[in-house]
């Protein structure tokens, strides 16, 4: 914890020749947002906060209710390293609060504090590592993104056939400007598609983090005259990009996963953790895969989960319990969130139904050794496994019928997000593809 004080960043600011300074914070559905001050404005917004317009944040506010302030957190002042040496520009991360001074319960960002302050009065606190994948593609000479990409190179490849080495590196190197510890980048399974690990860390400090990584991966990506991506499937026929989560759970210190003498090395908490996600978490799939093209990745063969269930080193299924080799790194994988979802609201949905299971002392479902991603629907209804949702309109409907998801996020917050999904996912039906045209054209 940095537990800089106002004076730590005006005397920041002011050594490093800082001329502009971000405030950013994240709207509900995962986009991040920003008003620029000059330094000179600095120690104002600092002691009063700034002023904004939340009615033109969709689900944020309304016309006569519009008026609400950013108030910085101070340990989320970080330069950015690809701006001018000159005039540097730096950020600072903020919370939102109404002119009343109460907290603006729908700001994703205090969505996840509350459930750590649930897990805190429960004595735990809440660890997260994500695996963060992303495509690299060529751009048109009007600099506008293409779905076409050089790279010729798969999982682990390296350059030459890896034509995106130079910005990943590029990237990493960036992040560890910025205060990251980078464990490992690579290329992953489609052409064009990468990854970058970063090490774990507190639960609101790591969704902070994945919002920055996501600038920074599309900031640099541009710099080398490429476009970066999250969208979760872009390519047909190729594998989409996921956002892994891995969760433990700490108590005085110590990782309350583990077990090490059960054979996967798991405690009897660490199983009724993974049991709420289970039971819970297909009802949040509408965050952890937010858009319509979400359920383009979430099919057979493409390293996607489609089941709930969850297994030792079985790839295949929503949770997967990795091999690690000390207590420290004990730890349960959620696998069917994509990167195109709100990092804050994720985290805070797998905390909520984790504890949930703890609470409720939920026993942990037989874990499954079958490879899922060959198996038949028959199959896995003979197995007793439950498919999670095919689509966000079956997303939405699981999700406004869980009273466990309005307590988690709010019933204001999901009816807001709801109402925006089901337009979107109207929008969708709507539009005529090239695989209806190609497919039905000539032969009806």
């Amino acid at each position: 914890m940095l537990n800089y004080t106002k004076q730590d960043i005006i005397n920041m600011v002011e050594e490093e020749d800082v001329k502009f300074i971000r405030l950013q914070f994240t709207d509900l559905f995962g986009h991040m947002k920003n008003a620029a001050i000059m330094s000179s404005q600095l120690e104002k917004v600092l002691s009063k906060s700034m002023k904004f317009d939340s009615s033109s944040i969709p689900c944020f506010g309304n016309t006569e209710n519009s008026d609400m302030y950013l108030v910085p957190n101070l340990d989320t002042f970080v330069i950015f390293p690809w701006r001018p040496q000159q005039g540097k520009v730096a950020r600072l991360i903020c919370d939102i609060y109404k002119p009343d001074g109460t907290v603006f319960d729908k700001n994703p960002r205090y969505v996840l504090e509350r459930v750590l302050k649930d897990a805190r009065d429960m004595g735990y606190s809440f660890t997260v590592g994500p695996e963060c994948e992303f495509f690299l593609f060529n751009t048109d000479d009007e600099g506008k993104p293409t779905t076409h990409t050089h790279d010729e190179g798969g999982y682990f490849d390296l350059a030459p056939i890896d034509h995106g080495e130079n910005c990943r590196r590029d990237i990493c190197m960036t992040l560890e400007e910025m205060g990251f510890e980078i464990e490992a980048s690579h290329h992953e399974v489609a052409h064009g598609q990468h990854e970058v690990d970063f090490h774990h860390d507190d639960a609101l400090t790591t969704a902070d983090r994945i919002m920055t990584f996501k600038l920074v991966v599309k900031t640099i990506a541009k710099r080398h005259g490429l476009h970066a991506t999250f969208m979760p499937k872009p390519i047909t026929g190729e594998a989409g990009s996921g956002m892994h989560i891995n969760m433990s759970l700490f108590k005085d210190g110590a990782n309350v996963f583990y077990d090490k003498n059960d054979k996967n090395g798991l405690s009897e908490t660490g199983y009724k953790f993974m049991a709420g996600i289970l039971k819970y978490m297909p009802e949040f799939s509408f965050i952890t895969n937010p858009i319509v093209n979400s359920y383009k990745r979430i099919v057979s063969g493409f390293e996607a989960p489609e089941y709930v269930g969850w297994s030792s080193s079985n790839r295949s299924l929503m949770v997967r319990v990795p091999a690690f080799s000390d207590s420290e790194s004990a730890r349960i994988e959620l696998r069917n969130p994509d990167a195109a979802a709100n990092p804050y609201l994720v985290i805070a949905a797998c905390l909520a139904c984790g504890l949930e299971g703890i609470k409720k002392d939920l026993p942990v479902p037989k874990s499954i050794n079958v490879n899922m991603f060959d198996i038949t629907k028959e199959e896995a209804d003979t197995l007793g496994v439950e498919s999670l949702p095919i689509s966000l309109n079956a997303a939405i409907k699981l999700a406004a019928n869980s009273d466990f998801v309005k307590q988690v996020l709010g019933e204001d917050l999901v009816g807001e997000y709801i109402k925006v999904k089901e337009a979107e996912y109207g929008e969708y039906r709507t539009q005529i593809t090239k695989w209806e045209t190609d497919k039905y054209l000539t032969v009806y």
